[in-house]
C-alpha cells in the first residue's frame, strides 16, 4: 500500500549496469515539504537514483509513486518534478524572464499569467526587476537563483538537485546553503538533493540518507547521523572522526573496554551486534568530543574514558584549530576551544585525553 502522504515513495528500486548493481533495492519515504539529502562518495549510485526520479533511467524493478501515483513508465515531461543541475542549464541567449517562462510557454500558460508567475517567482527568490537581464551579467549567487525560480516557477511536487553547488567558489558556496534552506521553507516544495559534501547536507537537510555502494548505510536527521552513527562507514564518512582500533576485554552495560594496539585501555558505546570480549572492534571519537587535562575522571556523575597521547603537531586554524597527538601508532585530532590554550600544548609534550563513552561508538570490525 502507498502511504498517501508522502510526495515520494520508493520501494526496493534495483538499477543494474551489466552485472554491477548502481541502485541496489532502495526504499524511502518522504513527507511532504521535506528537505531530503541523499550523501555519499562519488561513484555510490545516488547521480542513477536521481535520474531514476526524473524519469531519465528506468528501474530493473521496484516503483516509484510520487504523490500516490506509479511514475515508473511516466516519460520525465509528464512527471511533476523538475530538476537543478550542477552547471545550472541556462539559456545564455535568453534573458532571465525568458530562461524562467520557457517552461511555462511550453505548457501553454497563458502571456498575462506567465508574466505575473515570473515577476512573483523572481520575488521570491530575491531577485525582483531582473527579468530583463542576460544571465551572463549575473553573479554565480543570481544565477543559481535564476535556476531555481527556472523550475520552482512551474510548481513541481519534486524539485530534484544534482550537486547544484559544485561549481562555486568556497565562500559563495556556504552562503548559498543557507540561501537553498530558506528558499525551500519559503516555497514549500519537497527538496531531493544529491552531494559528496557533508556540511552541505548536515546543515541544509531535514533528514539524510547516507549512500554507499548502492545501499543506504544509514537515513536519520543530521544530527542522529553525526552523534549517533548506525555504521563504521557513516561515523567515517560524516563529519571528523578519530578511528582507534583494538579489541574489546569487557562489556558492561553496552559499554565496552576496548584495548588498544599500545596496551591503554578505552571505553565507548557498542552499536550493533557481534560484540562481545575478545572482539576485534573499531572506537571512533570525534576531536570536539575529546577534552585534556581533566583533573577527575568523573563528569556530571559519569566515568569519563582516557588515555596518554603525545603532542605532535599544533594547527592552527582559527575556530577550527587542532592539536595532532599519537597513541601508540594511532594519530588522534583534538578541537581545541578558542582560549588561548592552544600554544600551551608544544610539540612532545605528554597530555591526558578524555572523553564520554556514550559520545564514542564501537563497532565490530568487518572485513573491507
Amino acid at each position: 500500500m502507498v502511504t498517501e502522504s508522502a510526495d515520494l515513495e520508493c520501494r526496493d528500486l534495483v538499477r543494474r549496469f551489466g552485472d554491477a548493481a548502481a541502485v541496489d533495492h532502495i526504499s524511502l519515504n518522504i513527507p511532504a515539504g521535506q528537505f531530503f539529502s541523499i550523501l555519499g562518495p562519488s561513484g555510490c549510485g545516488k547521480t542513477t537514483l536521481l535520474r531514476m526520479l526524473a524519469g531519465f533511467e528506468k528501474p530493473d524493478s521496484g516503483d516509484i509513486h510520487i504523490r500516490g501515483e506509479r511514475m515508473n513508465d511516466v516519460p520525465p515531461n509528464r512527471r511533476p518534478v523538475n530538476m537543478v543541475f550542477q552547471h545550472l542549464a541556462l539559456f545564455p541567449t535568453m534573458t532571465v524572464g525568458e530562461n524562467i517562462a520557457y517552461g511555462l510557454q511550453r505548457q501553454r500558460v497563458p502571456p498575462a499569467e506567465r508574466r505575473s508567475r515570473i515577476n512573483s517567482v523572481l520575488e521570491q527568490v530575491g531577485l525582483p526587476g531582473l527579468a530583463d537581464r542576460n544571465p551572463q551579467q549575473l553573479s554565480g549567487g543570481q544565477r543559481q537563483r535564476v535556476a531555481l525560480a527556472r523550475c520552482l516557477v512551474l510548481k513541481p511536487t519534486l524539485l530534484l538537485l544534482d550537486e547544484p553547488l559544485g561549481a562555486l567558489d568556497l565562500k559563495l558556496r556556504e552562503h548559498m546553503k543557507v540561501e537553498l534552506k530558506h528558499l525551500q521553507k519559503s516555497f514549500g516544495t519537497t527538496f531531493v538533493y544529491i552531494t559528496h559534501d557533508q556540511s552541505e547536507a548536515l546543515v541544509m537537510s531535514d533528514q539524510v540518507a547516507v549512500m554507499r555502494q548502492g545501499r543506504f548505510d544509514q537515513v536519520a536527521s543530521p544530527e542522529e547521523l553525526y552523534h549517533s552513527p548506525a555504521t563504521p562507514f557513516v561515523a567515517s564518512f560524516v563529519g571528523d572522526n578519530n578511528r582507534l582500533p583494538g579489541r574489546v576485554t569487557g562489556l558492561t552495560d553496552g559499554i565496552a573496554e576496548v584495548t588498544l594496539e599500545d596496551g591503554q585501555k578505552v571505553r565507548g558505546r557498542a552499536v550493533g551486534p557481534g560484540i562481545s570480549a575478545g572482539t576485534s572492534v573499531d572506537l571512533f571519537v570525534r576531536p570536539e568530543s575529546m577534552v585534556i587535562d581533566l583533573q577527575s575522571d568523573q563528569d556530571n556523575g559519569r566515568q569519563m574514558s582516557r588515555l596518554t597521547a603525545r603532542v605532535t603537531t599544533t594547527l592552527f586554524d582559527g575556530a577550527n584549530s587542532r592539536l595532532e597527538t599519537s597513541a601508540g601508532n594511532q594519530t588522534l585530532y583534538i578541537r581545541m576551544p578558542q582560549d588561548g590554550r592552544l600554544a600551551a600544548h608544544t610539540t612532545g609534550v605528554s597530555l591526558d585525553v578524555c572523553w564520554d563513552p556514550e559520545r564514542a561508538p564501537v563497532f565490530a570490525r568487518t572485513a573491507p
